[in-house]
């Protein structure tokens, strides 16, 4: 065989390999919370593309939302499990929701398929807000301890853990204000009804002109907020925030799974993807059915520490 031949075989193979199959019938794409969130854009997003690669089949947003999540993830399993009922998850929601105990659904309920990418903590406040940066927010909240009201989606959240850590590494304390969604939360931000929020790197970009970011939890500096530090310049080690990804009923097969895994794969491959969640702040990741076991212990571990610091499940 000659290299010419087998370049061209290769390339084949790999083409072959990232064009997945399309669905036979349009998708049901369930919410856990309301439009507007990152979540909700998220799907909108994959919505776009997937219309791109698959012409003939509709992605059907639908939102079932209520309880931090808790609502939708509670009931996932009475769903058919067909390959076309998809469920949005999150974490660490998944795990420190079941270990207060108030939802009707364990961490082993959800069935994950594919985790598409995260959303780095970050802390804004509105742009109205005298606060210009970080170190002016510390000073001021040691000076008023228990004054800062800390917005945030839902209780036992990404956000409701950042609040918590924030307090914990910079010695303040602050109140931590759940809301339905991050579109309720940002109506509340945008209003000056807060001192601030505990949300995303996303929030912060996609309301760049109405909120200030203080801080983000990446490694680097986002080259869209290229003059807010990260935890890490200001002496913490604070790389996290909440991942995203999808899951299915329990009852769903094994082959379907790895078909919708693939698929949602090869939506993150694709550039406009890329394009689209370097403009909203979000961080691909790449993690479907050979790495979700390894992935899972370890987040397991982390965020049931976490909850143990917050005191979860202590009545």
């Amino acid at each position: 065989m000659t290299p010419r031949l087998l370049a061209a075989l290769l390339a084949l193979a790999a083409g072959t390999a990232l064009a997945q199959p399309c669905p036979d019938k349009n998708l049901n794409y369930w919410q856990a919370f309301p439009p507007g969130g990152e979540s909700d854009i998220s799907a909108r997003h994959q919505q776009v593309v997937l219309k791109k690669k698959c012409p003939a089949v509709d992605t059907v947003v639908q939102y079932k939302a209520g309880g931090g999540g808790a609502i939708l993830w509670s009931s996932m399993n009475s769903m058919p499990g067909d390959g076309l009922n998809v469920m949005g998850i999150n974490l660490p929601h998944q795990v420190l929701q079941p270990l207060e105990g108030n939802v009707q659904y364990k961490t082993e309920d959800i069935t994950p398929v594919y985790w598409y990418h995260y959303t780095p903590d970050a802390l804004v406040v509105p742009d109205s807000s005298p606060i210009r940066t970080f170190q002016e927010f510390i000073r001021l909240a040691k000076e008023t301890p228990g004054k800062f009201n800390i917005g945030g989606s839902a209780l036992n959240s990404a956000n409701h853990a950042a609040h918590e850590r924030l307090n914990a590494e910079f010695g303040i304390r602050s109140t931590y204000v759940p809301y339905k969604g991050t579109g309720d939360l940002a109506i509340a931000v945008l209003g000056g009804q807060l001192d601030g929020a505990m949300s995303y790197s996303a929030f912060a970009i996609n309301n760049k002109t109405k909120v200030r970011a203080l801080a983000v939890a990446l490694d680097k500096r986002h080259p869209l907020l290229p003059d807010v530090p990260t935890f890490k310049e200001l002496g913490v080690n604070w790389i996290d925030g909440a991942y995203r990804g999808i899951g299915v009923p329990k009852s769903t097969p094994m082959e379907a799974r790895r078909k919708l895994a693939e698929l949602f794969a090869a939506l993150n491959q694709d550039q406009e993807m890329k394009d689209l969640a370097f403009k909203s702040g979000f961080e691909l990741v790449d993690i479907g059915p050979d790495k979700m076991d390894a992935f899972m212990k370890e987040r397991i571990t982390v965020y049931t520490a976490m909850g143990q610091r917050m005191g979860l499940g202590k009545k």
